[in-house]
């Protein structure tokens, strides 16, 4: 039997990843330093659960039979892991590069890109596959409530079909590596780097389709986007897209849109999720599938952990966490829960190295345009990833927004200061959202609100 070893165990990206090579049948190992530290014990239990071997990420795990090591991409050559595998020459490879080579063994490969959306419409696709019979491989960065059933963690499935549906990440550039059947594109906005970077990324990711891309037509940056091959548009409202939804509503507990002159709800919120519901269909169209049939699938779709997830109501409060991190994500997010009634009460936690530093004033200008007065905006601390000094605190983010006019904003640096705020200060009928990423506590936090609001 093969073994290999993953570092950067529990990552969203790399445990999917982990879970199809121990059904392929490999020995497989991962180490993570908040495993070490006793933290996410839940996903250590869950990956273990699957047959997940978990080594202390000190190198002593890393022995010299291993046929590779797969590092996240958020460490280097300092890793004593990578060390380690250096030490006996075993390969080290990225992520992106195991996920590449399981992608492309699949003769119906759909890649997903986007600057926000992606995670859940690539769950939305796998969905939908999975309930029409196609048997779908999918590898995701989120957790799929429609499959919490399912043993380990619910960001994958493995069949053996033809088609396998990929989150295709830009932060790493690493989007360039897909040469994609069916490619999409939900848009292109400010996040991780600049957005010349990002056009150039997704120019290359077009230019590598081999069957059709579909372009989010209400996103100017990508329907510039030049390919070789069919280019299939859907929007919410224009008429000049290939595939457009129209008489889009809220209702309780979700949203409500016309395909076509029939009648479809979803059980999300928020206009953003109709249109990963239209991308999510159009794929489905390009691999010869009827739209209503995808569209009623969708109707079952419940959803992936993080993304906007409700968490629950307490005596008349509800609660959200989301993984909103960049400007369009939480201006599209604050915008859903204002479609329903009720105060809002927003917690962003922003993280290094790039949102923080590089898009604060563009979230205090969203933040600012779409509360309103009565709404409270709270920020935590940044979450360092590095310990690198990035030369900017929430506090100036928070200034900003009050600037812009929004004056009922606050900095709490500590989840502690923000539980003790909103445990005084919420009333029934609020909606608290907690936004942020990369920090597992921040769901668990969640968790921790709905027991004292």
């Amino acid at each position: 039997m093969k073994k290999i070893a993953f570092c950067g165990a529990a990552g969203n990206g790399i445990s999917p990843l982990e879970q199809i090579m121990i059904k392929k049948g490999y020995e497989v190992y991962g180490s993570d330093r908040s495993f070490d530290e006793g933290k996410d014990n839940d996903r250590r239990q869950a990956l273990e659960s699957v047959g997940l071997k978990i080594i202390p990420q000190d190198g002593s795990g890393i022995t010299p039979d291993m046929e590779c090591v797969y590092a996240s991409a958020a460490l280097d050559e300092s890793n004593p892991d990578i060390k380690a595998a250096r030490r006996y020459n075993i390969p080290v490879k990225s992520r992106s590069d195991l996920l590449e080579e399981i992608f492309h063994t699949y003769p119906k490969g759909i890649a997903v890109g986007g600057t926000a959306g992606k995670t859940t419409t690539t769950a939305m696709i796998g969905y939908v596959l999975d309930v029409l019979g196609q048997k779908p491989t999918m590898i995701n960065g989120g957790m799929l409530c429609n499959y919490s059933q399912n043993p380990g963690l619910q960001n994958y499935l493995y069949n053996d079909g033809e088609t396998c549906v990929i989150e295709a990440d830009e932060s790493d550039g690493s989007i360039k590596k897909y040469h994609p059947y069916i490619g999409l594109v939900n848009n292109i906005s400010h996040d991780h780097t600049s957005i010349e970077k990002l056009v150039e990324y997704f120019s290359t990711f077009a230019s590598h389709v081999t069957h059709a891309l579909v372009i989010n037509y209400d996103c100017p940056r990508a329907r510039e986007l030049n390919s070789p091959v069919k280019k299939f548009t859907y929007s919410i409202g224009n008429d000049n897209a290939d595939l457009t939804a129209k008489d889009v509503k809220a209702i309780e507990n979700g949203i409500e849109y016309k395909l076509d002159g029939q009648t479809f709800h979803l059980n999300l919120i928020g206009k953003f999720n109709v249109s990963n519901a239209l991308a999510a269909i159009s794929a489905c169209m390009m691999l010869g599938l009827d739209k209503f049939a995808a569209a009623r699938a969708l109707e079952g779709f419940n959803g992936v952990k993080v993304r906007l997830e409700k968490i629950g109501s307490h005596n008349g409060v509800t609660v959200y966490n989301d993984f909103a991190h960049n400007p369009s994500k939480i201006e599209a997010s604050l915008q859903a829960l204002k479609d329903h009634p009720g105060r809002i009460i927003a917690m962003y936690q922003p993280h290094t190295p790039f949102s923080a530093v590089n898009t604060g004033d563009e979230v205090a200008d969203a933040v600012a345009k779409v509360l309103a007065p009565e709404d409270i905006m709270i920020m935590q601390e940044i979450y360092e990833l590095t310990e690198k000094d990035v030369g900017i605190t929430s506090a100036n983010i928070i200034n900003r927004i009050k600037e812009n006019g929004h004056k009922n904003a606050l900095f709490l640096p500590h989840k502690d200061d923000t539980r003790e705020f909103i445990k005084e200060n919420v009333r029934p009928g609020d909606r608290v959202v907690i936004m942020g990423a990369h920090d597992n506590s921040l769901a668990d936090f969640s968790r921790e609100l709905l027991q004292v609001v």
